[in-house]
């Protein structure tokens, strides 16, 4: 039977990803899952009668405060048999809108201008959960496109606490907005039972997500877990239906850029018959470097490799 997780004070960690937070269930290698998940503070929360405030967030933001960082997750979700060195491989199988609202914001020193908007502003935005339309104040419709800004592991026992606001090693403030439904994100095992958590739940984001938020929402996200066994991964990175996609973060975005590309070239290498220094310049001909995004501190860059490529040199 698949379980559902219903986001509760006792089911969340906000702001924080801490190897010693205890699962709140457990489940069987390849088992479907269901998370739902919550977005926003009290302050964030919309006066618009005509926006429905789920219970879930009013207990939430009730009975606990962030901690290091703004997100509520949903988890952890513990995997049986799950134990450092091996990987995680989360099958994204659907993404849906659990709200009728979003909220997004900018403030000064903040962003990718920082110095550019000099007050805090902060709207809502309605959503239509039945056609997906983003519905903005300045009265333009969007198509909705939900995934989780926020899938992560527990982190590596000896970094102790870290803020939800940085993407590593573990995963986490990833924001990218490609891992939606019909994705598969891998990650890398740091402690016993792996420690599945989701949130920063988005509506729709374009790649950089520049003022800070996207439209921030709650979702409700379909999962299959699998465990790869001795993966030995050192870093996330993701599939699609159509591309290779790895992933880097740093403060310093040539950096990320440089650490994505390594990555991609090494996966090349590992999966076809080429050398380095063909896979270098295929990554010319055939790879997207995309920035991520722009506002999480330690920024992030996503190489895309088509799969159809890959397979004209494939082992």
């Amino acid at each position: 039977m698949t379980q559902t997780i219903q986001p509760t004070p006792s089911t969340v960690h906000w702001g924080y990803f801490d190897a010693t937070v205890k699962p709140i269930a457990t489940i069987e290698p390849g088992e479907i899952i269901v998370m739902n998940s919550v977005s926003g503070a009290n302050d964030h929360l919309p006066t618009d009668t005509g926006m429905t405030i789920r219970p879930e967030l009013l207990a939430i933001g009730d009975a606990l405060t962030p901690e290091l960082g703004p997100h509520i997750m949903t988890g952890p979700v513990a995997i049986s048999g799950a134990m450092p060195g091996d990987a995680l491989r989360v099958e994204i199988l659907d993404v849906q809108l659990a709200d009728d609202w979003g909220y997004m914001l900018f403030k000064p020193g903040m962003g990718t201008l920082p110095d550019d908007f000099d007050s805090f502003r902060r709207i809502h935005i309605g959503l239509d959960r039945a056609t997906g339309a983003v519905k903005t104040p300045w009265g333009m419709t969007l198509q909705a496109a939900p995934f989780f800004g926020v899938m992560g592991v527990a982190p590596k026992p000896a970094a102790g606490r870290l803020s939800s606001t940085m993407p590593s090693h573990f995963g986490g403030n990833m924001d990218n907005k490609e891992l939606g439904a019909g994705s598969t994100l891998y990650l890398p095992v740091w402690t016993e039972g792996g420690l599945f958590s989701c949130g920063d739940g988005h509506a729709v984001q374009g790649d950089g997500e520049v003022c800070v938020t996207a439209v921030e929402t709650g979702l409700t996200g379909t999962f299959r877990i699998d465990l790869v066994k001795n993966a030995q991964l050192e870093a996330p990175y993701a599939e699609t239906r159509d591309h290779l996609i790895t992933m880097a973060f740093d403060p310093d975005l040539d950096e990320a850029a440089r650490v994505a590309l390594r990555r991609m070239i090494a996966m090349i290498v590992a999966r076809t018959t080429l050398t380095s220094e063909e896979a270098y310049f295929l990554c010319s001909l055939s790879a997207d470097v995309r920035v991520t995004q722009l506002v999480n501190l330690d920024k992030g860059i996503h190489v895309m490799m088509p799969l159809a490529i890959l397979n004209q040199a494939k082992r």
